[in-house]
């Protein structure tokens, strides 16, 4: 059990955390949510050790191992990638390197003899003769093929050395699991083993993601940072932000009998109940949401922007694009080719593609900003397009502007009580209007990149990892202003949820073709026919 007591952090006259007190106990996956500044990863830095509180402590159960995500990607860059991992388990690596120098030595003692018979046994009570297979078991499952196992870690792409840390984090099956934002670089089927992983974890695990899907599938409690407080609530994200969200429904409704409170709160808690014990969630497995207590649950504090993109210069028509033998080639390598198909009004399909760059050059062609392919597209007479590139630098690069006059640029309606009015929505208040557009932070330039395709209006929208860089509320809005925008969408991302329920249909392109279906995001990942296509597709059989 992790036991936090009193618990306050402060940095001058800024309070992160005031006495907190909390239990995280065995059996439980906590996910950790606040606003972006809000504490999450110096939290699990406190938990781990690397920051010592101001006041207050924290008590774990003796004997307890604990295994945190690293974030330094540089610190076993002269390590071999096996070796990294097996580090994961420091007492079980502490006990073998003592082993193997002992075999070591050329003057060998009867004291050595007995001192060595003690480690052997320690390690096999560890089954540290199964270390290495396990070892490379987890980095096979997280898609680092063999052929990597042995190179040092500072050989391996940024990508895969993610995925290492990761596994080192996992190995040995610690009794507490820190990790902070575990999906970053991870494809979606490594995303779907890991979920997989955690959801049957029998242990205690803290993640902090912003991944609403990842946090909805492995989490059995959610841990609310607000105002300096931790509150622990049973259930998964979802669960936490509709009743939050409905807390705050009622409480704004001043003239509601309490009774109906109850009763509202009390049908949408059995309904959710229902829903969740049908699915593969940890939550219903772990935990009966129907134990829930009423007077636990506090409305959300968070602010959410305002995300609308339905208003349009006009409204298209039914022709959109049509792509025809649609090829790109970037230093040799084949991104895609021979991609034809054609889009029609309202559809709104995810774009994928295990490379990256196949899907931003796929973006960079259709809006105009690359010219080298082969092949031809042609927009509807009708399209406006506005385009969301995954990286935004270009727009704030040498731009001194105001926030005001950086959006003024992109709006028809140049008055500035308008254009602040705008920021208003997109949580840019008062003074923060005035900062230079070159300061600011990766999730305030996205929500102004948002902002700007707003002011555009267009009626299809180009969009390249649009949740870059955003927090779990700006997400939520994101998401349901795609849901309700009226107009057609090309879109990339790796959040679930977001691909799931914005999608009507799918288009993975390949280095040899293109996978098109009319079908979910959940229904594409899970048809075998798609599998097997795919499995095809990426090997060239179809070439």
């Amino acid at each position: 059990m992790i036991s936090v007591n009193n618990l306050s952090l402060r940095y001058g006259k800024r309070v992160l955390f005031e006495e907190v007190n909390t239990k995280f106990t065995e059996g439980n996956c906590y996910g950790i949510i606040g606003a972006n500044g809000a504490g999450k990863s110096t939290f699990l830095k406190i938990i781990s050790g690397e920051i010592d509180p101001t006041t207050g402590r924290v008590d774990i159960t003796k004997g307890m191992r604990m295994s945190v995500l690293k974030q330094n990607h540089y610190e076993f860059d002269e390590i071999p990638v096996l070796e990294t991992v097996m580090r994961g388990n420091t007492v079980l690596f502490d006990v073998m390197k003592a082993k193997d120098a002992l075999y070591a030595k050329e003057d060998f003692t009867e004291e050595d003899g007995i001192k060595a018979g003690e480690l052997e046994g320690l390690f096999a009570e560890m089954d540290g003769w199964n270390a290495e297979s396990d070892a490379a078991t987890l980095l096979s499952n997280l898609g680092i093929k063999e052929e990597f196992h042995n190179k040092l870690l500072k050989d391996v792409d940024g990508n895969q050395k993610v995925r290492v840390l990761l596994a080192q984090a996992l190995f040995g099956h610690p009794d507490i699991l820190l990790l902070d934002e575990p999906t970053n670089d991870l494809d979606l089927e490594t995303v779907i083993w890991l979920e997989n992983f955690l959801a049957d974890y029998d242990k205690i695990v803290l993640v902090v993601s912003h991944d609403r899907h990842f946090l909805d599938t492995v989490c059995t409690h959610v841990a609310d940072i607000d105002f300096g407080k931790i509150n622990v609530y049973t259930g998964n994200y979802t669960f936490w932000y509709e009743s939050s969200q409905l807390l705050l429904k009622q409480r704004s409704e001043q003239n509601k009998k309490a009774e109906d409170k109850i009763a509202e709160l009390k049908d949408f808690i059995a309904r959710f109940s229902a829903n969740a014990s049908k699915s593969k969630q940890a939550t219903s497995r772990k935990k009966a949401l129907d134990k829930i207590k009423l007077d636990e649950m506090r409305p959300s504090n968070r602010k959410y922007p305002g995300i609308i993109f339905n208003a349009q210069v006009r409204e298209a028509g039914d022709q959109i694009l049509e792509l025809k033998q649609l090829s790109k080639t970037s230093n040799g390598d084949v991104l895609f080719k021979n991609l034809s198909f054609d889009l029609k009004r309202g559809q709104k399909i995810a774009i994928l593609s295990s490379n990256s760059l196949a899907t931003k050059a796929f973006y960079e062609i259709l809006a105009g900003e690359d010219k080298d392919y082969q092949g031809s597209f042609e927009w509807g007479v009708t399209v406006t397009t506005t385009y969301l590139p995954s990286d935004n630098s270009a727009y704030f690069k040498n731009d001194d502007n105001n926030l005001v006059d950086w959006l003024r640029q992109y709006s028809e309606e140049k008055d500035e009580t308008f254009i602040r009015g705008f920021l208003g929505r997109m949580l840019f208040s008062g003074e923060e209007t005035l900062k230079k557009s070159t300061v600011l932070s990766g999730g305030e330039k996205m929500r102004c990149m948002l902002s700007r395709m707003m002011m555009l209006k267009g009626n299809v929208l180009l969009m390249d990892e649009p949740t870059n860089h955003l927090d779990l509320e700006s997400i939520t809005a994101l998401n349901n202003g795609m849901k309700d925008f009226r107009g057609t969408i090309l879109f990339t991302t790796r959040d679930h949820e977001l691909a799931n329920t914005v999608a009507n249909r799918i288009i993975e392109i390949t280095p040899n073709g293109v996978i098109d279906r009319d079908m979910t995001f959940d229904e594409y990942m899970t048809n075998d026919r798609v599998k097997e296509l795919k499995l095809q597709m990426y090997n060239g059989v179809l070439a």
